[in-house]
């Protein structure tokens, strides 16, 4: 247990961030969900890019804040573009 003030404010803090860094990921978890939903169910191209730009600008945050390692962010944009890409041309 903290001993001084500034270590128990510290402590509290870290609590603070953790909150916040999991709402952050389980945003993107939900995000991404909504996206493949999307595309299993053969949602319009429109929705779907729309629901992509928004996992996009969730990704680019939390690897701003160093809530994702850069690589990860990409790789998870990546691979979410390609579903939605094949999803795209298999409707047309």
């Amino acid at each position: 247990m903290a001993n001084t003030k500034s270590a128990k404010k510290n402590a509290l803090q870290n609590i603070a961030r953790a909150k916040r860094n999991l709402a952050r990921r389980t945003a993107i978890k939900t995000a991404t969900k909504k996206v493949m939903l999307a595309v299993e169910a053969g949602a319009p191209e429109q929705e779907l890019q729309t629901l992509l730009k928004d996992v996009a600008a969730k990704l680019y945050r939390a690897r701003g804040k160093n809530i994702l390692h850069p690589n990860t962010a990409s790789r998870k944009l990546s691979r979410l573009s390609k579903h939605v890409a094949k999803a795209s041309q298999a409707s047309k």
